[in-house]
């Protein structure tokens, strides 16, 4: 954050004048591989039906502030109910708004990183205190017998799956064994969880467990990372919280009816997902083939990949080659670590011969 005048440092909150802005360092380049986004377009399909329902979705009137119908798709598809949804302006805002209704002063996050850092800047912002289980620092698992006790007392628990930015996943019986030991609420962001292999996600636990969310996002597979939509799933109690806290009309009736057309035509993107997948694996093979580079292996549409002089190497993709990726070298135990969004062919293609011409130059 920029200096703050002495006037604003006695009106704000110290929990934000702490904080610095969200940076995912964004600079205009031919090729964006920084922020896991689903680099394909829209299926033309798709793309039309969209245009179709926009052309006749007044704007003189305010949205349904519950998304109701789009409620009553995403409870369809996921064999829920109404009362176990609740849809947000991104995954984002469904975060902030979980740590509004179940943090604050005087509340407790245990959180694994290296992940997502969203929820450390959300804790901060709003008062909760933080536990960090670190995840193992060669393979980046959860040390489940650190875990498990640092849960007992704890209020709320986050695990992305697959995770942010190491593409780890959570099995089953370690989901349950945090529901199980946690009196608070246990998330499982599940953002990535198209890209990962048939039956990683969590969500039929939720039958079991009260005390568990599943966050998801139309923002990665689905191909709307602009229009910001989210949605999660939990026991009706949770669902009704989340709700009395939210902004009202935080998704705009565009944003409802494009998520309605993308959840009718959701099998149109098996497809690019079935060929994010399989890039994701060549390009794994070809980065882990050149010197120096370690690469772990990914269960979301990017790659964790170490090596030397990361910074510089990624400060020359950028400004020679033009290829952005994200720099994650000087974050906690990701030392040298640069994150690596799975692209098109061409895209995959032209990282991978930029980054060998780049690591020979460093050399």
């Amino acid at each position: 954050m920029a200096s703050l005048s002495k006037r604003v440092l006695d009106l704000v909150r110290p929990e934000v004048a702490a904080l610095s802005p969200y940076d995912p360092n964004f600079t205009p380049c031919k090729i964006n591989l920084s922020a896991n986004e689903n680099t394909y377009d829209l299926p033309v399909r798709v793309r039309t039906a969209i245009n179709e329902a926009i052309a006749t979705t007044p704007t003189n009137r305010y949205p349904d502030p519950m998304a109701n119908e789009l409620r009553d798709q995403i409870a369809l598809w996921h064999g829920v109910h109404r009362e176990n949804v609740c849809v947000g302006n991104g995954g984002d805002e469904l975060l902030f708004n979980f740590f509004l209704a179940f943090g604050g002063p005087g509340k407790r996050l245990v959180d694994c990183p290296p992940t997502f850092t969203v929820y450390d800047i959300y804790s901060k912002m709003l008062g909760t205190s933080v536990v960090r289980c670190w995840r193992d620092s060669k393979t980046f698992e959860l040390d489940m017998d650190a875990l498990l006790p640092m849960v007992r007392t704890a209020n709320m628990v986050i695990i992305t799956s697959p995770n942010n930015p190491t593409g780890n996943t959570i099995t089953h019986d370690d989901a349950a064994r945090l529901c199980q030991t946690c009196p608070g609420i246990v998330m499982i962001d599940e953002a990535y969880i198209e890209f990962a292999d048939k039956g990683i996600s969590c969500e039929d636990l939720l039958s079991s467990y009260d005390n568990l969310v599943i966050l998801h996002t139309y923002s990665k597979a689905f191909c709307l990372a602009g229009v910001r939509v989210g949605y999660v799933l939990a026991a009706p109690d949770v669902i009704d919280v989340l709700a009395a806290v939210r902004q009202p009309y935080t998704v705009d009736v565009f944003a409802q009816a494009t998520a309605q057309v993308v959840t009718s035509m959701r099998g149109v993107f098996l497809p690019t997902i079935k060929q994010i997948r399989y890039e994701r694996e060549r390009l794994e093979r070809a980065l882990a083939a050149l010197e120096g580079v370690q690469v772990w292996p990914s269960q979301g549409n990017f790659l964790l990949v170490r090596m030397p002089h990361a910074g510089i190497v990624r400060a020359h993709l950028r400004d020679k080659w033009s290829i952005l990726v994200r720099d994650f070298s000087s974050t906690p135990g990701l030392d040298d670590c640069l994150r690596i969004t799975v692209g098109m062919p061409e895209e995959n293609d032209a990282l991978i011969e930029a980054l060998a011409a780049v690591l020979r130059e460093v050399a």
